[in-house]
Formats: structure tokens, sequence, C-alpha cells
């Protein structure tokens, strides 16, 4: 009996079933051989029944059959999922709440709830919900978690008729969007605007941190006053508009809703015209980004009453109510 018929015996004997699969396991063996026999030498023998090498020979048919026949008999069938839908919707739920938890973590938070899953399994359905990058908090995300607590300033840029810059200072809670102080000017030096911080904040409702950027405007002076009412500033990135995305909304919002329909007679006239769209912003004006609430507008539980159009900045817009 030769190698073949060896591996095919042996093969009958574990009981494998598909007599096609055994012939092909024995022909990748012979295939296998014929290739290692290829490198010999003319003078070699060949490899035949009688052969006195034919044992050799046997051998490594044999070993490359059991290879394949062994790869193929350990592959993983289909396996039926155990992971129930709701288990999935809970990982992807914890992945998207709290990004500082990696799959150990959540693996830890399920099990408290008596959920067994395997680490691979947890990283398997956080990849739909969480992109690769690396470690630490984003931007976005330290912006969003401490939002009530942070004020965002900048300086908006105006013309007046005779084409004289004017500048308008502001100061925007970032959870709420409300404008918590306006002031405008002709020539903003670092003391001026140190100054518009301490009126803003003279109640003492200082904000836990300020974003500002990187303009010579607020320099030393507006930090050592930020510092004294206890708040820490945050300088942008150079080029970095998303590092102040409240305060660079505002703007826009404050040109295409006001300045660009109004003709500028002084730094008074812009800080006027900027005292009335902020009292429009502030508590008629729903915004899109705190789901259409207003900042700090009435709670009005009247839905019966008569409709009435209240008008702001000489009609420019129209604040809307129920009568009383």
């Amino acid at each position: 009996m030769n190698g073949g018929m060896s591996l095919l015996g042996i093969m009958k004997l574990l009981g494998h079933r598909d007599q096609r699969m055994t012939l092909r396991y024995t022909q990748i063996a012979d295939e296998t051989v014929g290739r290692g026999t290829s490198r010999r030498s003319p003078a070699s023998p060949s490899a035949t029944s009688c052969s006195p090498c034919w044992l050799p020979w046997s051998s490594a048919r044999n070993d490359a059959g059991f290879r394949m026949f062994w790869r193929r008999r350990s592959r993983p069938g289909r396996v039926e999922c155990r992971v129930t839908a709701e288990t999935i919707n809970l990982v992807k739920e914890m992945a998207t709440k709290n990004r500082l938890w990696g799959a150990e973590r959540i693996r830890g938070e399920l099990l408290k709830l008596g959920i067994k899953l395997s680490k691979r399994t947890v990283q398997k359905y956080m990849r739909s919900v969480r992109e690769h990058r690396g470690g630490g908090q984003r931007w976005a995300t330290f912006v969003k978690n401490h939002a009530n607590d942070i004020w965002c300033c900048d300086f908006v840029q105006a013309y007046d008729l005779l084409f004289r810059q004017l500048f308008l200072f502001f100061l925007v809670n970032q959870g709420s969007r409300k404008v918590v102080h306006v002031g405008a000017t002709k020539s903003p030096t670092q003391e001026w605007t140190a100054q518009q911080l301490r009126n803003a904040t003279a109640e003492g409702l200082a904000p836990r941190f300020l974003i500002r950027d990187r303009d010579e405007k607020f320099g030393a002076t507006f930090d050592r006053v930020a510092k004294g009412a206890g708040t820490r500033v945050i300088k942008t990135a150079v080029r970095a508009p998303n590092m102040n995305p409240v305060g660079e909304r505002f703007v826009g919002s404050l040109r295409r809703e006001a300045l660009d329909h109004v003709l500028l007679l002084d730094h008074q006239h812009l800080e006027n015209v900027a005292r009335q769209y902020v009292r429009y912003f502030n508590t008629a004006r729903p915004h899109q980004g705190i789901g259409q609430r207003i900042p700090d507008g009435p709670v009005n539980d009247n839905y019966a009453g008569k409709v009435i159009a209240i008008p702001v900045l000489g009609g420019l817009h129209h604040d809307y109510r129920r009568a009383a």
C-alpha cells in the first residue's frame, strides 16, 4: 500500500464522509511532493511503490494531507449570534456617551449588569460608533462637557459711513448661547478690553473658563483680570476657528441679521444696534444649537391667545408671541 492509500485509509477510519474531498487531499499531497522532487538532480530515484526510498516520500505525502485535512476540520463553522440587539445597542450607547472608556472598561460596566461579553465582541460593536483616534479627550468633548462653565469672547469689525473701522467686543455663554456683554469702540486697547471683562463680571458671575484668540487687543492685562475673577483663559490655536464655534456663529448671525442692513454712524450707533439685536437674540430668537430653545426667553404656556408680532430693529425682524 502506497502513501496515498495509507492516508485514504486513515481518513476513512476517522469518519470522513466526503470521498471526493479525501481524493483532493491526496492529489494536493502528491503535487506538494512533486514540487519538492523537481529540485532533485536527474540522478535521484523516482518515487515509485517499489523504490527503496518510498518511506520518506510516503511520510511527506501523509504530512501534507493531514495538514490540509485538519485545517479543514478546524475551520470555525457558522456560529449563531448570541448577542441580542438590546445588548448591542447598549454597547454602542456606552461607547458614544463615554468617549474616554475603552473596550475593557465597557466590558466591566456590562458585567455589573450581568451581561458577559468578551473584549473582542465589545470592540467589534464599538467600531461602528467610534472612529479610531489617539488617546485623550477631543476639544469638542471638552466644550460639550463644560459648556455651562465656559464663556467665549471675540471682536466684530465693522465700518461707518466714512469707512472708519469700528470694533464690537462681546461675551457669550457657551451652554445657554446667551450674550452676556457687548461694547463698542473705535480703537480697542488692552486696557479697554480688560475693562469690558470687569464690567461683565462685576456681579460675581465669572465663568470657569474663557475662550479667546491670540489677538493683541487682549494681552496680559486681560488675562490678569480674568485670573483675578477666578477664570482660566484658554487661547485658541492659530487659524483654528472651530475652537470657538459659538463665538464665530454669533459673529455671522450679527452680520447677516443686523449689521449688513444698517448704515452705522459711529461706535455708539454700533453699540446701540448691537444691544437691540442682543435683546432679541437672548429673549426671542430660537437657536438651533440648543434645540430651538430661547437662551433667556420666558416660559409661555399660553397656546390659545391671539398671535401678535413685535417689530425688532425697525421691523427688520419680528418677535411673535401670544397675547395674554
